[in-house]
């Protein structure tokens, strides 16, 4: 359980911060970058669901994505170790993925084929959804550059936010009277 008693620690106010093993690093670690990114994508899905209407089908799906970004993040700041911590870390698990899965196939089911790339836009909640999923594909990027750099993450991580963008597209594309409201690409339309 987090007990948060006192909100300023005063540890970062020379650009440093503790990992959730207490180690201590700095702010611009590519690590504490990757869950930063983590958080923004949380961040946006809320500006995203507060865009919905009243009682929208996204709205519950898009809150267990943001309980399960604040897993997400937390295994990213415990690092893996040869020796475990006093506690069971938090780990995103393969079923966190497969859940995702069933939201895609789910949702994408009811749209039309697309025969372009689309534009970010249409209603506001889609609009804020594409800012949601590109915010996610940054996030998957550090996440992917920590793991070519040698430093060692559950895997499951970086399947989790591929896994998860992909749906925020196809709830974008929901979003839009189920891609009836889609802004299609035109290639070289403007030359």
């Amino acid at each position: 359980m987090v007990r948060l008693t006192k909100i300023y620690t005063r540890t970062g106010d020379a650009g440093s911060t503790r990992l959730g093993d207490m180690s201590q690093t700095v702010k611009h670690d590519p690590r504490v970058d990757a869950y930063g990114d983590v958080d923004e994508a949380n961040s946006s899905i809320g500006l995203a669901r507060a865009a919905l209407i009243l009682n929208d089908p996204l709205d519950p799906p898009l809150a267990r994505i943001q309980n399960d970004l604040f897993d997400l993040g937390a295994d990213l700041c415990v690092p893996e170790s040869d020796t475990p911590p006093d506690y069971e870390p938090l780990r995103v698990t393969a079923a966190q993925v497969d859940w995702l899965e069933t939201e895609i196939d789910r949702l994408n089911a009811r749209l039309e084929p697309l025969n372009s790339f689309i534009l970010p836009g249409g209603s506001e909640a889609a609009a804020r959804l594409h800012v949601c999923r590109t915010v996610c594909r940054r996030a998957e990027r550090k996440v992917s550059a920590l793991m070519a750099g040698g430093v060692t993450l559950n895997p499951i991580v970086l399947t989790y936010l591929n896994r998860l963008s992909d749906l925020l597209f196809v709830m974008a594309r929901t979003a839009n009277e189920e891609g009836r409201a889609d802004v299609l690409w035109v290639p070289g339309k403007d030359r």
